[in-house]
């Protein structure tokens, strides 16, 4: 008998009822709300910091009293529990205070990236009939609001304002707070163990699937992480990356350090000038980056001392290179972390107390984290060989939100969680990543989808077909090259004119081709466009670096000079090379 099946037009999918019980019985799912928690936070450490900028810092009493505004300003505007909102603000206190604030009033928050423009808002808002946009009070924010205007829902927008000063706490009021009662929200008043707020995937087709996490299996994951990372009240967590990023939301992340009582000091961006400087000022003692990223500050260390506070840095969102992962202790004077891990659920950590993590991607978090690696075919491979990751787990979601047909091939019937990456068990019962199964790019940690791409390629003018694929890159780990086919080869259109068409359809800046190719796309036996092939010519050749986006926090390359590129050859050779 399947474990589970999705059944049609479902919103959530909960873990089989013999599971549920099992995480219950353990201890891992401990019925508690966000609103309980958060409270317990504010009685437990209301004084000390919480949240921290350049220019002032906020009390766990704090915290607790700026989300509660909001929620009143939520239930004002006629929310109701169950209801979604998409949240979409940058590395700012107000995005705690807001994220807090519709947990506060039941109100489940889509968590969507800075980088995502009104393609992938738009889509958010439809999938989850978002009673609410809340954006910056910045020119982003203002678009969004114009462009969901024209949608035929009847979505609100919200739009905070950034300047501190106007989110300063209201001292008196603070005064006054009674911690010795619980306010009543609608948000205490939810079943633990349904979604709380919803993530985004990384997945391989079109936009960013919708991930529905719970109170009982994120909060898990929480007080696990914070565990296995050895976080205390000392513990002062530098947010760098995106706050909306799972990565920098619970792996230890924001939550992490806020569960344990720690400080959470916001980074508005990621590049060592502005994190030196916080470090510098705040003794900040870990700090979570992309590989990438990681490259930027050891190029900054050679130049400028780093703080000695700095203990843990981690890293995650893509692979790390061996030689790279050495120079972490040699030029940072930190011990490395590395992390690997999904937004769907499971995560692994390499053990603070091992050796230095050069070629793994550590343990899972819970002894309940069940992993299976398989060959095609799904046959178990033995430890040492690579092969696809599945599991399932007490943290690891069991269906995305509607999205029945994706399910069935994302999901096993016995429930298993087709990760999409290649792993391999080594001696030790450790992971070491390999690579990728999903038609998708990892650049820099931002995952893109390239059939997403690809179809929004086929609507320009003068491209007859597309196909995307990734180049590896030494500081990305992948770049994005988009091969075109033109409708006239004679006068193809311009890798300007392509990124223009995409940025005008609203795609995040990070999805736009970093290079252009104009060519013949070869042909598998079967008619399909042969990815092998591109793959395997374009991997054999340098990729060039320009740097020209200053929406993405990280370099983004411009487009390169039209270069036709012989693959005649691979197109004749695509019986042979097979899909």
């Amino acid at each position: 008998m399947p474990e589970h099946s999705v059944s049609s037009g479902s919103d959530f999918t909960p873990w089989p009822a013999e599971r549920a019980a099992l995480y219950r019985e353990l201890g891992y799912w401990q019925g508690q709300t966000f609103t309980d928690w958060l409270w317990e936070r504010a009685q437990r450490y209301g004084a000390s910091p919480a949240l921290v900028t350049a220019e002032r810092q906020w009390n766990y009493r704090d915290l607790w009293q700026q989300s509660g505004e909001r929620a009143q300003q939520f239930t004002g505007l006629g929310l109701r529990p169950g209801d979604a909102a998409v949240l979409h603000l940058p590395n700012h206190p107000e995005f705690f205070f807001n994220f807090f604030g519709l947990l506060l009033a039941g109100v489940r928050p889509v968590l969507a990236l800075p980088a995502h423009r009104h393609h992938e808002i738009t889509a958010f808002v439809r999938q989850t009939e978002a009673q609410l946009y809340i954006g910056p009070d910045q020119p982003v924010g203002r678009e969004l609001q114009a462009q969901l205007g024209n949608l035929p829902l009847p979505v609100r927008t919200l739009l905070q304002p950034l300047d501190l000063d106007r989110s300063a706490p209201h001292r008196s009021e603070l005064q006054r707070t009674d911690l010795a009662a619980m306010p009543t929200w609608p948000g205490r008043q939810q079943d633990p163990d349904q979604p709380a707020f919803y993530q985004l995937s990384g997945g391989s087709t079109g936009t960013p699937k919708l991930i529905p996490r719970t109170h009982d299996d994120y909060l898990y994951s929480v007080r696990a992480s914070a565990e296995i990372c050895a976080l205390s009240p000392q513990t002062v967590y530098l947010a760098a990356l995106p706050l909306a990023h799972n990565f920098l939301l619970s792996s230890p992340g924001s939550l992490g350090t806020l569960h344990v009582g720690g400080q959470v000091v916001i980074a508005p961006q990621p590049d060592p000038g502005t994190c030196f400087g916080l470090m510098e000022r705040y003794g900040i003692n870990m700090v979570a980056l992309v590989p990438a990223l990681l490259l930027v500050w050891l190029e900054a260390a050679a130049r400028r001392p780093v703080p000695a506070s700095l203990a843990v840095v981690q890293v995650g969102g893509a692979p790390l290179a061996p030689e790279v992962a050495a120079q972490v202790p040699q030029q940072l004077g930190a011990t490395l972390q590395q992390v690997f891990g999904m937004a769907e659920g499971l995560v692994n950590y390499t053990r603070l107390d091992g050796p230095l993590p050069l070629d793994t991607q550590g343990f899972a978090i819970s002894p309940h984290d069940e992993i299976l690696i398989v060959d095609d075919d799904d046959q178990p491979v033995p430890d040492g060989t690579p092969g696809h990751l599945l599991t399932r787990g007490p943290y690891t979601i069991c269906g995305y939100f509607r999205a029945d047909e994706h399910n069935s091939r994302a999901f096993t019937r016995d429930g298993f969680y087709r990760t999409g990456d290649l792993v391999t068990r080594l001696a030790d019962g450790s992971l070491r990543v390999t690579g990728r199964s999903k038609d998708q790019i990892n650049r820099g940690g931002e995952k893109i989808a390239a059939e997403e791409i690809e179809h929004a390629l086929l609507g320009a003018p003068g491209v007859h077909n597309a196909a995307l694929i990734g180049r590896p890159d030494p500081r990305l780990g992948e770049r994005s090259l988009a091969c075109i086919q033109s409708a006239d080869p004679a006068a193809p259109p311009s890798p300007a004119e392509l990124r223009r068409y995409l940025l005008d359809l609203g795609l995040a800046t990070y999805k736009l081709p970093d290079q252009f190719e104009f060519l013949t796309l070869p042909r598998t036996a079967a008619g399909k466009v042969n990815k092998r092939a591109l793959r395997e010519h374009f991997h054999a050749r340098p990729t060039q670096e320009t740097h020209d986006s200053q929406d993405c926090p990280l370099p983004h390359a411009g487009p390169v000079a039209r270069k036709p590129s012989p693959l005649a050859a691979a197109s004749r050779a695509g019986r042979a090379a097979g899909p």
